[in-house]
């Protein structure tokens, strides 16, 4: 062989050698998965990342959001497993994706999807009518051991009525749940009266909070919420006292989450977490996390691993002693 040829087929070995070294990036357009009815909390996450990336031209490609929430959000995970190890499929969802199986059959599994990261925690709160007799988490805890509150929450079997069932553990106090289609009619039903208090996110209830509608009593976290201007004329997030400070021993947050089919390669889930990194150091992330009022986090790999698995278990002690089990 030549000294020419032995050089082209050196450059040619080595071409193809970078070329199956090469860090995966998409072709064609991507779809963003959202397990959550249009204007849900879900919904405005997907759209959130969807128009950073954009703005900040982090990915090439079109990315269209396709809204799939039937079946408490079953149905999108389900859609996102229509191609086999699908990369152009990413699904945006909470705990919903490991918890469903808990509580009913679905058309997945949790094992079908590889996490790709956590970008926020949802906060939960005891909210009461502003003309509520309760001042304060102790006094609403000191009536309902004396007779049965109704407590209102988004959906069944799910992280409201979750909430509602550490509460009761936590200090015998019994309610009466009652479901709604989601937290925004939770919270016009605590507005108008109909109920005595739900455990809304921050971003469902802080409307009817500005207009003197509702007031919050604690939040389910083991720290205040993030300091920042005052909501109401005279209250901050960060002034709402945690419910362990009222005396009351419950936490509970929810993951806002990003999944792939299981499969893909790690160049993928890299791919995305590596953008999702970007997404999160923007002025535009910031502004949506101050405005949902969330906790800002960025867990991947094995801490979202190790996270979920400490979620699963404490969701599935609460779900063993209501009885939700699927059977």
């Amino acid at each position: 062989m030549s000294k020419t040829k032995h050089l082209i087929t050196l450059l040619l070995g080595m071409f193809f050698m970078a070329g199956a070294c090469a860090a995966w990036t998409p072709e064609r357009p991507i779809e963003f998965i959202v397990t959550s009815g249009a204007g849900g909390g879900t919904d405005i996450f997907t759209r959130a990342i969807q128009s950073v990336i954009v703005k900040n031209k982090l990915i090439d490609v079109p990315i269209l959001v396709v809204t799939k929430g039937g079946g408490a959000g079953s149905e999108g995970y389900v859609y996102a497993l229509g191609e086999k190890a699908n990369p152009y499929r990413v699904v945006f969802g909470t705990n919903n994706e490991y918890l469903l199986p808990l509580v009913a059959k679905m058309g997945y599994a949790t094992d079908d999807f590889v996490p790709v990261a956590a970008m926020a925690l949802d906060e939960f709160l005891i909210w009461v009518n502003e003309k509520s007799p309760y001042a304060d988490a102790r006094s609403f805890i000191e009536a309902a051991r004396k007779g049965d509150l109704r407590l209102g929450g988004s959906q069944s079997k799910d992280m409201d009525q979750t909430v509602v069932s550490l509460l009761s553990e936590a200090t015998g106090a019994k309610f009466t749940y009652i479901p709604f289609k989601s937290g925004g009619e939770a919270g016009i039903q605590l507005a108008g009266g109909h109920i005595d208090a739900n455990t809304n996110n921050p971003n469902e209830s802080v409307g009817q909070w500005k207009g003197s509608l509702v007031r919050p009593l604690c939040v389910f976290s083991d720290k205040r919420m993030a300091a920042g201007p005052k909501v109401t004329k005279d209250k901050a997030w960060s002034d709402i006292p945690t419910c362990r400070e009222s005396g009351i021993p419950a936490t509970y947050q929810a993951p806002r989450t990003l999944w792939l089919p299981a499969g893909v390669s790690p160049d993928v889930v890299s791919f995305y977490t590596d953008v999702l990194a970007k997404v999160r150091e923007t002025p535009e992330w910031k502004a949506y996390i101050e405005r949902t009022s969330q906790s800002d986090v960025f867990l991947t790999g094995e801490e979202l691993r190790k996270y979920i698995t400490q979620d699963s278990a404490k969701a599935y002690e609460v779900y063993k002693r209501e009885k939700w089990l699927v059977q």
